[in-house]
């Protein structure tokens, strides 16, 4: 039997991953590795494991570093997909999430959820989400999803307590 192969105290697969694209530096270096890999006569095919991205990835490093240099393997400004909120919208929505209230705006709840932030984003800005991105948006923003709790002003807090003795009466091994 052969020994246990060596792991990494303290940091997760995900958390070191994630050092890759945290930093410019470490971003163009692990490229620049693979571009002297396929230099070396390595397969683009066999490195897309090892790189985590498509062979056609390695082979436009190749290209851009063949054509720019070091510079070529940096990631150009305005790529991916224009936000569908500006940044005062962003900012609008941040304040509505620290500090109001969905009762304010006529919705029968305390706090707010995802299907509520779509529809109130869509009445404030005409944008309509996702559920799936929505709760994307809010980590942006810099908040966690967190469960409600269900208020009841209805409710009558002594007949809630006279019903919360009665479990731990009838409660099993009492």
């Amino acid at each position: 039997m052969g020994r246990k192969p060596r792991g990494v105290k303290g940091y997760t697969p995900e958390q070191i991953k994630d050092l890759f694209g945290s930093n410019d530096k470490y971003k163009i270096g692990l490229r620049l590795y693979a571009v002297y890999q396929v230099s070396l006569g390595k397969p683009s095919r066999e490195l897309e494991a090892l790189y985590n991205t498509s062979f056609k990835q390695i082979l436009n490093w190749v290209d851009r570093f063949e054509k720019q240099g070091i510079d070529g393997l940096r990631d150009k400004a305005g790529r991916g997909r224009t936000p569908r909120l500006t940044p005062e919208q962003m900012h609008r929505l941040k304040e509505l999430l620290e500090a109001e209230s969905p009762d304010q705006y006529g919705y029968n709840t305390h706090r707010w959820t995802g299907p509520l932030l779509i529809d109130w984003i869509d009445r404030e800005f005409g944008v309509r989400f996702k559920k799936a991105h929505i709760y994307n948006l809010i980590a942006k923003l810099g908040f966690s999803y967190q469960k409600a709790r269900g208020i009841y002003p209805e409710g009558d807090p002594a007949q809630q307590q006279a019903f919360k003795e009665s479990l731990k009466k009838t409660s099993p091994g009492s």
